[in-house]
């Protein structure tokens, strides 16, 4: 997870490029950039130390270009400023959600009263099943 004082510093280092959108919209789309693409060097990021740029390369290795470049388009909005938006949030919570690191799992045992309470429900399932026969 990133500190507030790196998506601080992270927000700085994005570059947008705007372009016509596609889809619905009439003129506005023919007419008005409206698509917003974030650009992010990962390996040229002041902001970042070699471990988290290490672990975003490895777990976003899909969604980086061959330039070194993490992208991130959108369009769904008709104003530029709220895809603006958008696509600076979408781009933080990849990176948070690359740099997570999930708990290990601790192994356990179950406990006498779950096993017994599981044989007991195999029993009065079995006793069920068993008054379903027909006597010949």
């Amino acid at each position: 997870m990133l500190a507030t004082e790196q998506i601080q510093g992270i927000k700085k280092e994005f570059s947008f490029k705007t372009s016509r959108s596609g889809g619905k919209g009439g003129q506005n789309v023919n007419k008005v950039e409206t698509k917003v693409e974030l650009s992010f060097s990962i390996e040229e990021s002041k902001v970042l130390n070699d471990v988290q740029k290490q672990q975003l390369l490895e777990k976003l290795q899909s969604k980086i270009t061959d330039s070194g470049l993490l992208k991130v388009v959108e369009e769904k909005h008709r104003s530029q400023l709220e895809n603006k938006l958008e696509v600076i949030e979408k781009c933080i919570n990849i990176i948070n959600k690359a740099l997570h690191i999930p708990k290990k799992r601790k192994a356990t045992k179950p406990s006498k009263a779950s096993k017994q309470k599981r044989i007991e429900g195999k029993k009065k399932r079995g006793e069920i099943k068993k008054h379903r026969r027909k006597l010949y």
